[in-house]
């Protein structure tokens, strides 16, 4: 029997590539996003979920379950970016970016953990980023929600690893994809301190993703995943300079990774 794949975010971006071309390769694929009929062109069935709303969840798996019996593979998607100089965002911002980044993959995995052990089988691999392995300026609060996940992921892998579940992460570096359009940005403000060094790093972090790889690479490297007997605990995907970057951290003195980190984006 095919598997069953539950991914949310999958109506746009990295989520609908990954559905599109799992869907191609005939497994049982379903996405979600919180308004599922404003949707077109989907080529596998979208529910309606929104990652902040703990019922909406319950709600989607349990309504897959009862069409499909099973659960086989769940990609944790959804996420939203965040930008600004850490004294600029609002709380309420800040919180949000966590509900969405970190909480709310929490309740997806809480949601399925149980038909999972009855299974005594299932893969949940959490979508991070590459960003979430050091700390970048005006990035301060994805980073730390994206770092937050990697890190609570190792510990749930080691919980769940006796009922035959499974757990990695997969981070992904810069993709041509509209999350630069969907993140919250701090407003550019005439009188802030940090009106030119955020204004010109923001151009670059655009820059980077218009210029990103191809979103299809990451759904290549989930289909491997997939077919893989024991996933590693972390995947990353993206450019070489990318992946090197998080190599750099781990040799070099923070004060010399920090310096090369400033100098990338230009701040004295």
């Amino acid at each position: 029997m095919s598997k069953v794949i539950l991914i949310t975010g999958g109506s746009s971006g990295i989520g609908k590539s990954i559905g599109t071309f799992l869907h191609q390769k005939g497994y049982v694929v379903y996405g979600t996003s919180r308004n599922p009929n404003q949707v077109r062109e989907s080529v596998f069935p979208l529910l309606q979920l929104d990652v902040r709303d703990v019922d909406s969840i319950k709600t989607a798996v349990s309504e897959l379950i009862k069409k499909e019996g099973k659960l086989d593979v769940v990609i944790n998607n959804a996420g939203v970016g965040i930008t600004g100089p850490l004294e600029e965002i609002p709380t309420q911002e800040i919180k949000n970016n966590f509900e969405i980044n970190f909480f709310g993959p929490i309740e997806v995995i809480k949601a399925v953990l149980p038909q999972m052990r009855s299974q005594q089988s299932g893969l949940i691999i959490n979508i991070t980023s590459i960003a979430g392995y050091m700390g970048l300026p005006y990035r301060s609060v994805y980073s730390a929600s994206k770092g937050a996940l990697e890190i609570i992921t190792e510990a749930i892998r080691m919980e769940v690893k006796p009922f035959g579940i499974q757990l990695t992460n997969v981070a992904p570096g810069d993709f041509a994809t509209n999350i630069a359009s969907g993140r919250y940005h701090a407003p550019l403000k005439e009188d802030s301190a940090y009106k030119t060094p955020y204004g010109n790093t923001l151009k670059m972090m655009d820059e980077h993703v218009d210029s990103g790889s191809n979103p299809d690479e990451m759904a290549f490297a989930i289909h491997k995943i997939i077919e893989t007997a024991h996933p590693n605990v972390h995947y990353k995907v993206g450019s070489f300079l990318q992946r090197f970057s998080i190599v750099l951290k781990r040799i070099l003195p923070d004060k010399m990774y920090e310096k090369m980190l400033m100098n990338h984006y230009k701040l004295k």
